[in-house]
């Protein structure tokens, strides 16, 4: 049976569903996405764009694309973040925030040279992104 998880922007206008399991998860210390979460590291789920499904209000999603690597997607309504597409991976990052039910067991970081937020997990620190999405796969210290 395929687990499926429910989530929901913050004002409950926009609901999706993923379901069976992430291809990824993990922490991006990008700038951009520092700035887009308003937070120090953003917690994300990559899944193939299949698994993503909008069961409720697609009328209120918005996209903002400041680059073409990542289509931004948020209720209209509340402004929360829902999705991010990357069209040129394949994968549509889930915000963990946004699906409280999958259990989030993050595997490594992403863009960490640009950290703002040092984190001794003990999880791979990349200095970009894996060599198979385009990054150079090296690694830092923590």
């Amino acid at each position: 049976m395929t687990e499926v998880h429910k989530g929901q922007c913050f004002c409950g206008a926009v609901a999706i569903e993923v379901s069976g399991t992430p291809e990824a998860m993990g922490y991006c210390h990008c700038a951009s996405c520092r700035s887009w979460s308003a937070g120090p590291v953003n917690a994300f789920t990559l899944w193939k764009p299949d698994a993503v499904t909008v069961t409720k209000g697609a009328k209120h999603l918005t996209t903002f694309e400041k680059t073409e690597s990542s289509q931004r997607q948020f209720c209209a309504l509340c402004g929360g973040h829902v999705m991010t597409g990357h069209q040129g991976f394949g994968l549509v990052d889930v915000y963990a925030a946004s699906i409280p039910t999958l259990t989030f067991a993050p595997a490594l970081h992403v863009n960490y040279a640009e950290t703002v937020l040092p984190i001794k997990d003990g999880l791979p620190k990349l200095c970009d992104f894996p060599a198979e999405l385009g990054g150079s796969g090296d690694t830092m210290d923590e």
